[in-house]
């Protein structure tokens, strides 16, 4: 497996998934959001997996004005903004190769090998 978690080390639920990974012991990346974030390949990767760009915004995200730009501007213009301010997406986003999930889903992260 290669796992990499996003997410940032305010957030409880990237706390969680990261303990999940530990106490099995398997191997993970830890990517912090605010440091470094995902490449647009990473972003397009997760956005394939999780079933579209809707499924990553964390609509109960600090940043209101963003969320309320990101609603209502075309669609094109979407992930340029969401890759500009990735505080908005839900958190942790955790991937293994093409597979990803958002949230914290260690239902799913079982069924990985």
């Amino acid at each position: 497996m290669n796992i990499q978690i996003f997410g940032t080390k305010k957030s409880a639920d990237t706390r969680k998934a990261e303990r999940f990974f530990k106490e099995r012991n398997i191997k993970y990346q830890y990517v912090d959001l605010k440091e470094k974030g995902l490449s647009k390949g990473e972003f397009n990767s997760v956005k394939q997996a999780v079933g579209g760009i809707d499924n990553l915004i964390d609509e109960n995200a600090k940043d209101k004005d963003t969320l309320a730009l990101i609603k209502y501007i075309a669609e094109e213009d979407k992930e340029e903004r969401i890759l500009e301010n990735q505080q908005i997406l839900v958190q942790p986003i955790v991937r293994n190769g093409k597979k990803a999930t958002v949230g914290y889903q260690p239902d799913i992260w079982k069924t990985w090998d």
